[in-house]
């Protein structure tokens, strides 16, 4: 699944992992301003944001830009070098590609957020007696707005056709690497289905749930400096009264806690979906069987197989039932939770100087982080489905190097018989 397409993928990610810190530390801890030493410019403290298409081209983005390329460019060159592989300038430069545009998309949505304090306090005012604020200005601003969505649109559609093409790049490694290997593979029952079928699914979630964990982790960086930044003008929470950064602190305790009581809810999901693929397959290949042995798919036979299916999918249902409670009372509850934070702020209103658009900055900073953090939460049954993919086609790779089952294919197989031995041929049928 993964050395067909990364070089040393345990490695690489780590690695990956790690370049990434040093680099936002490096950043974090002066770098940023050394744009100013290369003769790009600063923008001086105190500097109001700017509003529009101008957000892109401050000296700050420009030195963030040439930043960006010089620690792909070390990363890519050392890993060119010490482990070339044919799917190199894919799987690193490609990916180093969707980080880079995906933080730019987010980008868009932190513009988008300063410029919502103009137009909202815009409004506010012309509401008000004696406003100055006139049409020309409102529509001016919604001009800007238009500039920034027009951008996004164009960004987001080239960037989900070329991310199409990334995984379809993918999906082709893992093709070529299972058919280089078909003449040992080929007598396994279900070959064919992971091949074709397995590797499909996983590119086709992959597609959207990876590029999803990247946005998440891209709008945590964004928006958590511009939470802490919104966090002045909120005086103080109900119960906990005045804390740091309570905006900040709120978002992530709230959005932490959310995420733990749903995984320890679903914590048994993705077993219980693996194992109706297994329940699933073995009732298929029986009937499959049947169509050309009449002593196959026999009615008791066929009963007892079918009867695994119901009683694992009335399990998955119970399962279900149990996460959906949890989820839906967060979920409801997430509505309202950020309203309830801000109730003593806006209380205060002009005595603190809060404003509309603050209120309305405040809104989506403090929901992309929520949702962010809740990543796991809002994408907890593709992420089982994932799950079930990869561990049938870590079978199926572990039946191709001839090593030993992961856990759960040991224990079906003690359970319907044959020991936790490796599967040969038709042992496997009933397992992939």
């Amino acid at each position: 699944m993964f050395k067909s397409f990364f070089p040393q993928p345990k490695l690489f990610f780590l690695s990956a992992l790690v370049w990434t810190a040093i680099g936002m530390i490096v950043w974090y801890a002066g770098a940023s301003g050394w744009g100013a030493a290369l003769g790009l410019g600063s923008t001086p403290d105190g500097t109001e944001p700017v509003i529009g298409l101008g957000h892109f081209t401050t000296p700050e983005f420009l030195w963030f830009y040439l930043y960006y390329l010089i620690l792909t460019g070390l990363f890519a060159g050392f890993w060119f070098r010490f482990s070339p592989h044919s799917w190199q300038f894919w799987s690193i430069l490609g990916s180093s590609l969707i980080l880079f545009v995906t933080y730019f998309n987010v980008q868009v949505s932190v513009a988008i957020n300063n410029w919502r304090r103009p137009f909202f306090d815009g409004v506010q005012e012309a509401l008000g007696e004696d406003s100055t604020i006139t049409a020309a200005d409102l529509f001016g601003l919604i001009l800007i707005f238009a500039q920034l969505a027009f951008l996004f649109i164009f960004v987001a559609v080239l960037f989900r056709y070329y991310v199409s093409h990334w995984i379809f790049r993918w999906r082709t490694a893992m093709n070529d690497y299972y058919m280089a290997r078909w003449k040992q593979v080929r007598h396994i029952e279900g070959a064919s289905q992971r091949v074709q079928e397995d590797t499909m699914r996983f590119a086709g979630i992959m597609e959207g749930l990876g590029v999803s964990a990247v946005d998440a982790v891209m709008t945590l960086i964004a928006f958590l400096p511009v939470l802490w930044t919104l966090s002045q003008y909120v005086t103080e929470l109900p119960i906990v009264g005045e804390i740091p950064a309570p905006l900040f602190t709120a978002a992530i305790v709230w959005s932490v806690f959310g995420t733990g009581i749903l995984a320890l809810a679903g914590i048994r999901l993705p077993g219980l979906e693996f194992k109706n693929q297994r329940v699933e397959a073995a009732y298929r290949k029986e009937l499959v069987y049947g169509e050309d042995r009449p002593e196959r798919a026999q009615p008791m036979t066929v009963r007892e197989l079918f009867g695994n299916v119901r009683r694992n999918y009335f399990r998955l249902y119970l399962e279900y039932m149990y996460f959906n409670v949890f989820r839906f009372m967060y979920l409801q509850a997430d509505n309202i939770f950020v309203y309830i934070l801000l109730i003593p702020t806006i209380i205060a209103g002009a005595a603190v100087g809060f404003t509309f658009g603050i209120l309305q900055q405040i809104l989506t900073a403090f929901n992309q982080v929520s949702n962010s953090f809740q990543y796991l939460v809002n994408s907890w049954t593709t992420i089982v489905e994932l799950l079930s993919i990869y561990k049938r086609l870590q079978s199926f790779e572990a039946a191709i190097d001839d090593k030993d089952l992961p856990d759960i294919d040991r224990e079906w197989l003690e359970i319907h018989g044959g020991g936790a031995r490796q599967p040969e041929v038709e042992t496997v049928g009933s397992g992939l």
